[in-house]
């Protein structure tokens, strides 16, 4: 496994609990889904490629 980098992140409240809820809706921490968006974000914007993003199933 790659290594990660740790960095602190500061959001508003209200976009913290919009977070929490969408990620114990799909079963993940807030971390993997906060991690899953800004993968998502870097892919769909092409500085991202040939990387799936943690609990992305594969493309046939």
């Amino acid at each position: 496994m790659a290594d990660k980098k740790r960095f602190l992140l500061r959001v508003d409240q209200k976009i913290y609990d919009a977070l929490e809820k969408w990620a114990d809706d799909e079963f993940r921490s807030v971390n993997a889904q906060i991690e899953l968006i800004i993968k998502k974000a870097l892919k769909d914007a092409g500085r991202l490629k040939n990387s799936k993003a943690p609990g992305e199933k594969e493309e046939d």
